[in-house]
């Protein structure tokens, strides 16, 4: 009896754990991902009450991209296909604005801006699973 109240403890804090980033409909995000050039392969997953996406591989690692850079996104839904927020590069120290749209079901657009928004970057990535 005690361990199945154990059990039972241990998976309501599952649930209470799952991050506020799936009540908006996000789910969508998580998962592997390859950017269109073929540079640069990530995972998105999970991690506290937001999502972070991870470098898996890196074709050539002598670019500013590294396996293992991680970016901390609090993202909201803008509509059913658009989330905006910030991202927190976490090797870089650095935060910027943040958006994506789901292009179709195996496809995102990303865009990350620094300077008030006055500089930005797109990428282009497609599901990897």
């Amino acid at each position: 009896m005690i361990e199945q109240r154990k059990f039972l403890a241990a998976g309501l804090a599952i649930l209470l754990a799952i991050p506020a980033a799936f009540a908006g409909g996000n789910a969508w995000l998580i998962g592997n991902w390859a950017r269109d050039d073929g540079t640069v392969r990530i995972v998105i997953s999970p991690c506290g009450t937001d999502l972070c996406a991870v470098n898996t591989w890196v074709k050539n690692t002598d670019t500013e991209e590294k396996i293992g850079d991680k970016l901390i996104l609090d993202l909201q839904p803008v509509t059913p296909s658009q989330l905006q927020g910030q991202a927190y590069d976490v090797r870089r120290q650095k935060h910027f604005k943040m958006t994506i749209t789901q292009e179709g079901g195996t496809a995102m657009q990303t865009q990350g801006c620094i300077l008030l928004g006055i500089l930005c970057k797109s990428v282009g990535r497609t599901r990897d699973d």
